[in-house]
């Protein structure tokens, strides 16, 4: 394959977008008409042990979208009849600032699929020029998307957790997702000191348990028999389940400090209400049932969201009252993360030769 040098992203060579600098798009070395395609074993090469830049790519589109330099519309939630538990989501994005790139992610979640021996999510990202318009690479989208929710989860938790105190890891839902949460925490939140792990399923959670043991060797797991275990004995909870309401009605006698709630309909609204809740965009997530709009719903206003991710990236600082124990942090998972990722595997890419260049992929007809 062609290894030309960078485009204007992320690279190993030459400027670096992410240190300040401000410039429009650099041509990249693809000839007219070519569009490269990454497999989803491209796009694990070209990430695996990158954890730290990917927490670095995704702070950064954090706060360029906290700037006002994203075009962000919401997110476009397709679903079959008579399966509500199947949705396939379209997430259009471009991100200015340092970035210079657009695209859009289109990803399917479709539950029963582990019972087929397939993924439960599976997905593509486009990227196009944003000089042109035209599409220039195409990834395997499921990674990009796991690797930019587990880098926001670090992010949040980095932030609000203690430093230098020790700290129990829960993971609720036995599934890729957590896994990837315990890969990036492990590395950018030292304080992780072991992990407890429940799953609806005893048997996931038990498989689950060795590719975490085999994942991170240093740090003990346990499997839990209850739900409320990891909530009572975990200083940070990761939740990344299917759930499709609410099932999670008190955080227990000794709640954690700190929970993620990536799947964003897990807990009831009064359980929110009795948080500090830190969200990636306030519109976005109150929005496609999650447990943020139910609140809303039930409140009226929005008034108990204390502060967005990036806002505190900025500033360090939450509205919430300090007398609250636990912070929430729910993300709706924001398309400009996905074009950041996907541009740091697309310049990766070219730089090292990896990938399949489709050639004459538009037509040749005259203006």
């Amino acid at each position: 394959m062609h290894s030309g040098g960078a485009v204007g992203g992320v690279g190993s060579q030459g400027p670096n977008p992410l240190s300040g600098e401000r410039r429009a798009q650099a041509p990249h070395p693809l000839s007219p008409g070519t569009v490269l395609v990454l497999s989803g074993e491209d796009v694990r090469r070209l990430l695996l042990g990158e954890e730290h830049l990917l927490a670095d790519v995704v702070r950064d589109a954090y706060l360029a979208h906290r700037d006002g330099e994203t075009v962000l519309p919401h997110s476009s939630f397709l679903r079959l009849p008579l399966r509500s538990s199947e949705r396939a989501i379209a997430l259009p994005a471009y991100l200015g600032g340092r970035f210079q790139a657009m695209g859009i992610k289109w990803i399917a979640s479709f539950p029963e699929n582990p019972r087929r021996g397939l993924e439960r999510a599976s997905g593509i990202v486009i990227l196009n020029s944003v000089v042109t318009g035209r599409p220039i690479a195409l990834l395997e989208g499921s990674l990009v998307s796991v690797k930019r929710t587990a880098a926001s989860a670090a992010l949040a938790a980095r932030l609000l957790l203690p430093l230098d105190s020790p700290a129990p890891l829960g993971l609720i839902g036995c599934g890729p997702v957590n896994l990837e949460v315990l890969s990036f925490l492990s590395v950018l939140v030292p304080e992780i000191e072991s992990v407890i792990a429940f799953d609806t399923s005893i048997e996931r959670a038990q498989q689950f348990g060795a590719r975490c043991g085999a994942l991170v060797p240093a740090l003990p797991v346990s499997i839990a028999p209850r739900l409320v275990d990891v909530l009572e004995q975990a200083s940070v909870v990761s939740i990344a389940t299917t759930a499709a309401r609410p099932h999670i009605f008190s955080l227990g006698a000794r709640p954690p400090a700190v929970i993620l709630h990536l799947s964003l309909r897990d807990l009831a609204p009064q359980v929110v209400l009795r948080c500090a809740n830190l969200v990636d965009d306030v519109d976005h997530v109150c929005r496609a049932e999650t447990s943020l709009q139910l609140v809303e719903q039930v409140t009226g206003d929005r008034a108990f969201i204390d502060g967005s991710l990036g806002e505190f990236l900025a500033t360090g600082e939450l509205r919430a009252p300090a007398k609250r124990r636990t912070t929430v942090f729910s993300p709706f998972g924001l398309g400009i993360l996905d074009i950041a990722v996907g541009q740091v595997v697309f310049a990766r890419a070219l730089e090292r030769g990896v990938g399949m260049l489709v050639p004459n992929f538009f037509p040749r007809n005259a203006i």
